[in-house]
């Protein structure tokens, strides 16, 4: 990504930045390292031929017209905190990364630059710096972009087509396949699978890399060379861990400890060259090794836990933990617990036999620990991000008592509401969904699941309801209706919920217009499939409560939006305009409204409180009131209505038969529209309670008409 950006700007886009500077995290977080501004900037990225001290001068003048990248931010070392610094000349002065980058990001230093930063995954950028203007989240390949990649790597080769057909049958190794990285992984091995005449790919993603290293080392071994290869991995896979619990990823070289050892790593490709910054003084380049990516340093120190003999099996469980609450994330190698859970079922396995030369009754005793851990855990108390963890970690075990285990202790509501579903993570919950005789309901919301994801959960038997983000539950209608599939469309058209649903933005109300307008485009399709002669979305039907909470910029826009909808819900007993930050849809929101009054026949309670209304609104409301033949509640609760509004509604309170609460509280009646709404109250037995407290009632007015009536509160 960083490189397309910075090679499209040197091609005249982006034209608003005269300079990029690109910077590798992991290059320039060693803690020792000092830097000043000028340097890290004219030095360390690129040195002028001459002019350097204009082009800083120029820079430091025009912030505005730089673009600074710092890309891995994962990768900088030990960066628990943002220290705070005096900048007193960070031109001149030296600091740490980190005290720069704070300085960057307090805007103490080049305040108006723009800073990109990118990290793997997002939370890691969340946890040092609290606020951003915005978030790019990139989430991989579409299938058919996955399809298009596998595709191009086998261009040429005689088994181009087999291999997309034996990648496909995977499904699951097909769905890691969304993140580039891994589409190259599974390609290279699927190359390998191919060469040697076999016709399957390994299952889990422990298997695929445990094969990927036996492919990288078996073919070029001899009898001489397979204890050093041993011990070389061993070595390395504990250089993985130690580096990964200080996040880092590359080391010098005279920290290897031995030739033979980076000899190896390089060799078979677990290792990269790396040069480290010069220094400021001797102006030589350090070099050292980085490890190829983060999967392989993942899966490594997932390795060294099983082999190290100072682990014991006891202690292994911490490396697993899920807490029942989301904390910050305090493992570095986020992925270490699933290939520690396939590794320690896999002991079975001739080749990690021979990787690890260990008695297998120690490993025994740590898959037993492994056992004893998931059987206590309380399954139901897991986060969403906690409870995908754990799904993937049991996935990886391949263990049928396991897999069953946690489908039947699944509690039947699963939320997954704002968590980040990726395709594996979808294959899993799928697949764990499907060993259950319960029945779910699912939530889906603000999820990131794609199509096919969405698909193939709400197209469990098992699956009783559930609820998505509207554009993509009419997204997969579309699309389910032009590729004729009326039977999974009719289905999950039944299982759909959006009761309650909450209008924020003006999307939400957009979307919900198209779902209406779905509705109607449905009825023939669905019509012809099951013979019946109408047809509606149930969740349509079945709307109760709608509230509105679009604040004032465009609250009036949104609510005339919606308006124009409201008919299509018969059911809908609870609409509530009253919002923290206020809609102010005002007396022609209050007209628009009152239009549709006749519609809303189930209409239960109505909330206007903190919406502008005055007298204007009050009396367009007044008129059409008595429409709303079920409506028991009323709050016009801190609006703009004087006493000309308060008329207009005691006129009508007789007629409004249904009626229990009126709230009028927080308005300008004064004494005279008091007297008047008490009077009309007179005629009213069926009303229970009058909230009418004003500033500018008197309080020995207010306190009379409660002796008069005792149904008046305050």
């Amino acid at each position: 990504l960083v490189q397309k950006i910075c090679q499209d700007w040197s091609n005249g886009e982006f034209s608003q930045f005269e300079f990029v500077f690109w910077f590798d995290c992991k290059q320039i977080s060693l803690p020792e390292k000092r830097y000043s501004l000028k340097y890290l900037l004219l030095e360390f990225f690129v040195k002028p031929q001459e002019g350097s001290k204009e082009i800083f001068e120029y820079i430091l003048q025009n912030p505005a017209k730089v673009l600074l990248v710092f890309d891995g931010f994962e990768g900088l070392h030990d960066h628990e905190y943002f220290p705070r610094c005096l900048f007193s000349q960070p031109e001149k002065d030296l600091y740490s990364i980190k005290e720069l980058l704070s300085g960057l990001i307090q805007k103490k230093i080049l305040n108006g630059c723009t800073l990109l930063l990118t990290a793997r995954p997002k939370d890691k950028v969340y946890q040092y710096v609290s606020k951003v203007d915005k978030t790019i989240e990139i989430v991989g390949f579409s299938p058919q972009q996955r399809e298009l990649y596998i595709t191009k790597y086998f261009e040429g080769l005689p088994y181009r087509d087999n291999a997309l057909k034996l990648i496909k049958e995977c499904e699951y190794l097909f769905s890691h396949c969304y993140s580039p990285l891994m589409c190259r992984f599974v390609c290279f091995l699927c190359e390998t699978v191919l060469e040697i005449g076999d016709k399957s790919l390994p299952s889990t993603l422990t298997t695929v890399f445990l094969k990927f290293v036996q492919q990288k080392i078996i073919p070029m071994q001899t009898d001489v060379t397979a204890m050093q290869n041993q011990e070389s991995l061993a070595t390395l896979a504990r250089i993985a861990w130690y580096l990964g619990e200080k996040h880092q990823s590359a080391m010098k070289s005279d920290l290897l400890p031995s030739t033979q050892v980076k000899e190896f790593a390089l060799k078979y490709g677990f290792f990269l060259p790396f040069a480290f910054p010069r220094h400021s003084d001797s102006g030589e380049e350090e070099f050292g090794s980085t490890f190829s990516d983060f999967v392989i340093q993942n899966f490594l120190g997932a390795l060294h836990l099983m082999l190290a003999e100072e682990i014991k099996d006891k202690s292994l469980t911490k490396y697993l933990s899920f807490p029942s609450k989301k904390k910050k994330t305090c493992n570095w190698l986020d992925l270490v617990p699933r290939f520690l859970a396939g590794l320690l079922f896999l002991q079975d396995d001739p080749y990690f036999c021979s990787l690890s030369n260990k008695d297998v009754k120690q490993s025994t005793k740590k898959q037993k620990t492994l056992l004893k851990y998931i059987r206590r855990l309380q399954i139901n108390e897991l986060c969403p991000e906690r409870l995908l963890e754990l799904l993937h970690c049991i996935y990886e075990t391949q263990s049928n008592y396991l897999l069953q285990h946690v489908a039947l202790r699944l509690k039947p509501d699963l939320s997954f509401l704002g968590a980040v579903l990726t395709p594996p993570d979808i294959h899993v919950l799928h697949s764990i969904l499907k060993r259950s005789r319960k029945e779910f309901s699912l939530d889906l919301r603000n999820s990131s699941i794609d199509m096919q994801g969405l698909k193939d959960l709400v197209g469990l038997k098992n699956v009783a309801s559930f609820r998505a983000s509207l554009s993509d539950t009419v997204r997969l209608w579309k699309s389910l209706k032009q590729t004729k599939d009326y039977e999974l469309l009719r289905a999950s058209t039944e299982k759909f919920v959006l009761d309650p649903f909450k209008a924020k933005t003006m999307k939400d109300v957009s979307d919900l217009s198209d779902l209406v307008e779905m509705q109607e485009k449905m009825i023939n399709c669905v019509q012809d499939a099951s013979g019946c002669s109408s047809y509606e979305i149930p969740a349509i039907k079945n709307l109760r409560k709608l509230e509105f909470a679009l604040g004032p910029v465009c609250g009036l826009q949104g609510f005339l939006k919606l308006v124009e909808i409201l008919a299509a819900f018969p059911s809908l007993q609870h609409l509530d305009l009253d919002a923290l930050s206020e809609n102010g849809i005002g007396d022609e929101g209050a007209k628009s409204l009152s239009e549709v009054f006749p519609t809303l026949t189930s209409l239960e309670t109505l909330n206007l409180s903190q919406n502008k209304i005055t007298d204007v609104g009050a009396e367009k409301l007044a008129t059409a009131l008595p429409c709303l033949s079920s409506l028991k509640t009323l709050s016009l609760y801190n609006n703009s209505i004087c006493d000309f509004g308060a008329e207009n509604l005691a006129k009508v309170l007789p007629a409004m038969a249904s009626l229990r609460v009126l709230d009028v509280q927080y308005n300008k009646i004064t004494g005279v529209g008091a007297q008047q709404l008490t009077d009309s109250l007179r005629k009213c037995p069926h009303i229970k309670n009058l909230v009418m407290w004003n500033p500018t009632i008197p309080y020995g007015v207010l306190e009379h008409l409660q002796q008069l009536d005792s149904r008046i509160t305050v």
